[in-house]
């Protein structure tokens, strides 16, 4: 298989887009279509090991190396430039309880090994359609990084009384409100009084998609 194809169909499989893999790479959209179109041949060793990573692929495999599926992580380190990112423990939190610290061990339903240049603190299992229109479906992984407060707009892991929810958060002057991707969900709207029960607990930063 070429390069080309190799990075598209595996972005495929992984239900990304090009802006999912743009951002994490940190190039455009244009060029991520040039890569799987074959028209950008030279890609530059940080590209290729950003993007092994969002693709899930050995750094190898991008570089044009037909057996590069046989060749061990540890070996990477040969390449110039490509460094191997050290696993980490990612916590899934699940059903909240009442009053006890988000990564406490009674939230905790279960770990997933990662590995990223990315930070995360804790990882949330989506369950529902309600932010299908931001490419986050029904059992995506979405990474979250521990924040009291995201810009307006962003997408956040939020807090209500006891139970988290994924939502695009927007604050007002006396109000705030968490909107869902998908036009079937009504904007959920708090008052000043009503959003003390309201808690932003951190800002999603990547997803993983769910294999269905």
């Amino acid at each position: 298989m070429e390069v080309k194809d190799l990075i598209k169909n595996r972005r495929l499989e992984l239900r990304l887009t090009l802006s999912d893999v743009a951002k994490f790479v940190g190039v455009n959209e244009g060029t991520v279509s040039r890569w799987e179109s074959g028209d950008i041949s030279n890609m530059r060793r940080d590209k290729i090991a950003l993007l092994s990573k969002i693709l899930q692929i050995s750094p190898l495999a991008i570089m044009g190396f037909d057996d590069a599926d046989q060749i061990e992580e540890t070996q990477t380190i040969d390449v110039k430039n490509i460094v191997p990112i050290p696993r980490i423990r990612i916590p899934i939190v699940g059903t909240i309880a009442a009053g006890v610290p988000i990564l406490a061990e009674e939230n905790i339903e279960d770990y997933v090994d990662f590995d990223s240049p990315v930070k995360f603190d804790f990882a949330l299992r989506i369950k529902g359609s309600s932010m299908i229109n931001a490419n986050i479906h029904d059992g995506d992984l979405v990474f979250i990084k521990k924040q009291d407060s995201v810009d307006n707009g962003q997408i956040a892991a939020v807090l209500i009384d006891d139970e988290a929810t994924l939502k695009r958060v927007y604050r007002q002057e006396t109000s705030i409100m968490l909107v869902a991707e998908n036009p079937e969900f009504t904007p959920m709207v708090f008052s000043e009084h009503d959003a003390k029960n309201i808690r932003i607990i951190g800002k999603a930063v990547y997803v993983m998609k769910s294999v269905k």
